[in-house]
């Protein structure tokens, strides 16, 4: 009784110390205080103001880049990486093996260095540093994530199905739509999201390779907004409205998950 005690009052300790700052983040932002702790009063301001676009153009204009640079590189590195997950899963055990090994290598490698070295490259093409510079650094290093979601899915999959599929007359590409990618529709959502994640909260790569041009992405430009000596307030609602549209998105898709086991 005493241990699932303690192990219940770690549990909800480890809870608590993970969320409080998201927690603290938005309970703040239903107050109009300029600073992060100071409570003046229930106020939906923020939330006004930010839906204000003319009041913070480049609040919005940074949101919308991360927004879409987020998008097309989750989908990129999920169809990438899906593809990459399916051709290691046919390697033989020892290539497999390896090929493995190297996928981990931009997961396990620090961001700074993958920073510098994809602005090295793009220096050393002669690519003008923007928009498609920072996509491409986002599908680099979020394609590894996918392969990691979807290799699990393949392990579990019988792997009689796909040729079955081709017994009976399938082409490989019916055979590929209509049997494999079925089953590991689960891991490329699943990669899908942790791509998406991933991208909207990169800084290291994102600031190494988003030149001068005057493009801003949301980790970028709260980084600019801290050297100033402050963060803007509006960043609060922000901040809360990205979580709970995190967080429901995950409970539709497990739920949806969960009817589908049970079927």
């Amino acid at each position: 009784m005493v241990k699932k005690v303690l192990m219940q009052t770690y549990l909800w300790g480890l809870l608590l110390l993970l969320y409080a700052p998201i927690l603290i983040i938005v309970i703040y932002s239903f107050t109009d205080a300029k600073v992060l702790g100071n409570w003046t009063g229930f106020s939906l301001n923020l939330y006004r103001s930010l839906c204000n676009t003319g009041a913070h153009h480049s609040l919005m204009n940074a949101l919308i880049n991360t927004i879409a640079i987020a998008f097309i590189a989750a989908t990129v590195s999920t169809l990438l990486g899906s593809v990459a997950a399916i051709g290691i899963y046919n390697l033989k055990a020892r290539s497999r093996k390896a090929m493995g090994f190297i996928n981990t290598i931009p997961i396990l490698n620090g961001d700074i260095i993958t920073g510098i070295s994809l602005f090295l490259l793009f220096v050393s093409l002669g690519i003008t540093q923007g928009f498609t510079t920072v996509v491409l650094a986002h599908i680099t290093f979020c394609t590894p994530y996918v392969v990691l979601s979807v290799l699990p899915r393949l392990k579990q999959m019988n792997p009689n199905l796909y040729e079955a599929a081709l017994d009976l007359g399938a082409t490989p590409m019916q055979a590929l739509w209509k049997v494999i990618i079925p089953e590991i529709r689960p891991g490329m959502v699943s990669g899908f999201l942790l791509a998406l994640t991933i991208s909207i909260d990169d800084f290291a790569v994102t600031v190494f390779t988003i030149g001068n041009q005057g493009l801003e992405t949301l980790s970028t430009y709260i980084y600019a907004d801290a050297r100033k000596g402050g963060l803007t307030p509006e960043l609060r609602p922000l901040s809360a409205v990205i979580f709970v549209v995190i967080l429901v998105l995950l409970i539709i898709i497990n739920r949806r998950a969960d009817k589908a086991k049970n079927k």
